[in-house]
């Protein structure tokens, strides 16, 4: 019999920072008590590969679904719907302050529909929660006993839905959190493999936001490395994620509509922030005489042509006259000083 239960899973921080570590471990546990939620706890999702056992969980999972992640909410969706987790974008109230008319400011021209990629979601919703939001693990066990609240989904119970999954044996695993904590806490040899998770390796390669893609191919002419390809029905897309050049995120600042994520960069605009952050069009840099986004890119594109033993090709090949405007409007930087006014520094 299905039980109306919300799953909930925590993305582990790359690395094994203590405090993000008591973070994940306090929720874990907290989560566990509750009995309309059901807490499994998986790697960093951005570096799970598409074989990953991890990977294979998620894609086992039905109904709706909360990710808390270390990551921004628009990252995390994308990188999910990527590896075929997919769902509606869920509502989710303990998030980073961002202005409504700003947020619909960035989206400039409507979004590419493909009815065939239509077909691949599901009707249920994922709602993506960034850890960095809060250090209060109440704050985090509040919104998600509201989404439980409101969410409509009956799920089986997870240990019921593993038996016809791919590598069940392999998947029970995910749903002992506090096992899997402990095991990296305590680092023991004598650690059970049942409890083990399957080790990946940081990984490097961007993710496209279909919400905000308008399909203009800019990033394919852009890319020298054969990292975009198109679908059947011709749709761009990330064909060969593993020729991305680790650290580079050129093709992201040459894209119109701000749809190219990596999440991984320290620019929290590339990184899928929402809002202004994401949506600027010009910065500081444009004040003091620095390169713009476009010429940025066309530098960290050649280093690494040259990197790779191929020519330098600057601003020449691969960049439209639709790009991204390289100057700032007189408007654009009188509401950047207004900005900078407001600034309490």
């Amino acid at each position: 019999m299905a039980d109306k239960k919300l799953t909930v899973v925590i993305s582990q921080a790359q690395g094994k920072n203590p405090a993000k570590r008591e973070l994940e471990e306090t929720l874990a546990a907290t989560l566990l008590m509750e009995p309309d939620i059901e807490v499994s706890l998986v790697p960093h999702l951005y570096d799970l590969s598409a074989d990953h056992t991890g990977t294979l969980f998620l894609q086992a999972l039905r109904g709706d679904l909360v990710i808390l992640s270390w990551l921004y909410p628009r990252a995390c969706h994308w990188i999910l719907d990527r590896q075929g987790v997919r769902g509606k974008e869920g509502h989710v109230l303990l998030r980073e302050e961002v202005d409504e008319d700003e947020e619909e400011e960035q989206k400039q021209n409507a979004p590419f529909e493909n009815p065939e990629r239509k077909k691949t979601i599901p009707d249920r919703h994922i709602y993506s929660i960034d850890l960095r939001v809060s250090s209060k693990p109440e704050d985090y066990v509040q919104e998600i006993k509201r989404i439980a609240g409101e969410s409509q989904v009956q799920t089986v119970p997870l240990m019921d839905m593993l038996q016809s999954a791919p590598q069940p044996a392999q998947l029970e695993k995910y749903l002992k959190p506090l096992d899997i904590i402990n095991a990296d806490k305590n680092n023991a040899a004598e650690t059970t493999e049942d409890v083990k998770l399957e080790p990946t390796k940081r990984r490097w390669y961007p993710v496209i936001d279909y919400g905000l893609c308008t399909n203009c191919m800019e990033c394919i002419d852009f890319c020298l490395f054969g990292v975009y390809g198109v679908d059947g029905g011709g749709q761009i897309l990330v064909e060969e994620q593993d020729s991305c050049k680790k650290g580079c995120p050129a093709c992201s600042r040459v894209c119109p509509e701000n749809a190219i994520i990596f999440p991984g960069h320290k620019t929290p605009g590339i990184a899928g922030a929402d809002g202004e952050v994401a949506g600027l069009k010009i910065d500081l840099s444009k004040l003091f005489g620095a390169p713009d986004a476009l010429e940025m890119a066309a530098r960290e594109r050649d280093a690494e042509l040259v990197a790779d033993g191929r020519d330098a090709v600057g601003m020449s090949v691969g960049l439209r006259k639709s790009s991204k405007v390289s100057k700032a409007t007189d408007e654009e930087l009188e509401d950047l000083m207004d900005n900078l006014d407001a600034l309490d520094i």
